[in-house]
């Protein structure tokens, strides 16, 4: 008898989420992510699958973020023929994450191939295409939240609301193999409470087995009340320093945010003394995306999208659309806000705007997100006097500001309140988080709730059967 899970990705790290379910002759995936972060690991991405992508006969995707969605494209590239489970609002930012993931794979891969050529060495290819995710997209299966589904005649999920972007789920999994029932909780990425549009993060009550990320599994956000005084303090600061500010912003969820805050404190914060710029055209469509899913806000959200639906709920906010329009936006010195991605900045029309304001001391970076290890906003945070821009040193002059309050991710404390709903304490696997994060969420879980805890590591194996 065969029901397993085996932790093929974001274990011991933060991205390429990836998790294997085996119960009886059925084989599901948890996620199909891409891996992030310093160049050996991205390279990672382009060796074959631990598996035969043939032999997999679902996906259930907890959430559309490239870490946890971003192999689809290969994996059906390779074989896969069976249904993508996932949210419905996920599924239409799949729509547009995806296409965008492969826009700018292939532009990496063009400017690597050109070096390459320099050298004498083979072109790579690209890792998926245009026409890849559009394949991927036909297998895509839309769901509601607390819709139960019965995927295989031993196999049920549910989702539930994570909290943590449009569309994101916490996976409820009902496993049976010769009379042996198991029920397996995959948190995916968990949001914190009180967030700004969406609402809070589902509780679950019962579950034999829970998979739990722990990103900020060793730390505490600010609260929003500091949060907001932090971000009024750098708007306060920039006005007299007569400079720009550049937000990089994960064009899905964090950008919405920020959007939200600077239309609820609009006054407070003085922002009619500026000019806020969105320059991401992901970010565009996927603010298009959350308005034709209003009916997932939450009341707050609710009210103020009612009352401003048929206007702009900024009126000092442009839209780049083109190339141009981004291009234009190098001319201003003074008085801009820029929202632009990549949230890691890695790539994307940040690195452009870096180069034409990171160098000047009276600019500001506002950083609004986990960075992930190797990543150009990493480096940033981390101090870094001078960064690397298409093969030229610059030197960082601006102030780096890191407003860890706006996170989309629990902390410490969030996820330690989630665990604590389940009865019975259920024993626990911890994924997605860095070796500081994992081991201090582990001990503080083993300490609190006497639970028993594993740090998933690459390739383990759990019978469920066992627990």
């Amino acid at each position: 008898m065969t029901m397993q899970i085996e932790f093929l990705g974001a274990a011991g790290e933060v991205t390429g989420s990836c998790h294997l379910i085996k119960v009886g002759e059925r084989k599901i995936l948890l996620d199909c992510g891409l891996i992030q972060g310093q160049r050996s690991d991205e390279d990672r991405n382009r060796q074959p699958f631990p598996f035969d992508p043939g032999s997999i006969d679902a996906v259930v995707l907890s959430h559309a973020h490239i870490d946890h969605s971003g192999r689809l494209p290969m994996l059906v590239k390779a074989g896969f023929k069976g249904p993508i489970y996932t949210h419905s609002a996920c599924q239409d930012l799949c729509r547009i994450m995806l296409k965008d993931s492969a826009f700018l794979n292939q532009k990496e891969t063009e400017w690597e191939n050109r070096k390459r050529r320099r050298k004498d060495l083979k072109d790579i290819e690209p890792l998926y295409t245009d026409d890849d995710v559009a394949h991927a997209l036909r297998q895509f299966r839309g769901l509601a939240y607390l819709q139960q589904e019965r995927i295989f005649p031993n196999v049920a999920i549910r989702l539930n609301n994570a909290g943590h972007i449009l569309g994101s789920s916490i996976i409820e999994l009902w496993l049976e193999e010769n009379g042996v029932e198991r029920k397996i909780v995959f948190s995916g990425d968990l949001g914190r409470p009180d967030m700004p549009i969406l609402n809070d993060p589902a509780l679950i009550k019962k579950a034999d087995l829970v998979i739990m990320e722990s990103t900020y599994g060793d730390r505490r956000h600010r609260s929003w009340d500091d949060t907001r005084i932090e971000m009024a303090d750098v708007l306060s600061a920039v006005m007299n320093s007569r400079g720009n500010i550049l937000i990089p912003a994960f064009s899905v969820g964090r950008t919405q945010e920020i959007l939200f805050l600077f239309a609820k404190y609009y006054k407070e914060w003085g922002l009619d003394r500026w000019q806020i710029f969105l320059d991401s055209p992901l970010a565009i469509e996927a603010t298009n995306v959350f308005t034709h899913h209003s009916e997932l806000f939450n009341p707050e959200m609710t009210a103020l999208w009612e009352k401003n639906k048929q206007k702009s709920i900024l009126p000092n906010l442009h839209i780049s659309h083109t190339t141009n329009q981004s291009m234009a936006l190098n001319r201003i010195s003074s008085g801009a806000i820029i929202i632009a991605g990549s949230g890691m900045c890695n790539g994307g029309r940040i690195k452009q705007h870096f180069k034409h304001n990171i160098w000047r001391k009276e600019c500001h970076v506002v950083i609004t997100g986990f960075q992930a290890r190797g990543t150009l906003g990493r480096i940033l945070v981390d101090g870094a006097k001078h960064i690397r821009l298409w093969g030229e040193t610059v030197r960082v002059n601006a102030k780096i500001h890191t407003i860890g309050g706006l996170s989309a991710h629990a902390d410490e404390y969030d996820l330690k309140n989630w665990y604590a709903n389940f009865a019975d304490r259920p024993p626990l696997v911890l994924v997605h988080g860095e070796e500081l994060a994992l081991t201090n969420l582990s001990d503080t879980l083993k300490s609190e709730f006497k639970a028993e805890v594993i740090v998933a590591v690459h390739g383990q194996k759990i019978d469920l059967t066992k627990i």
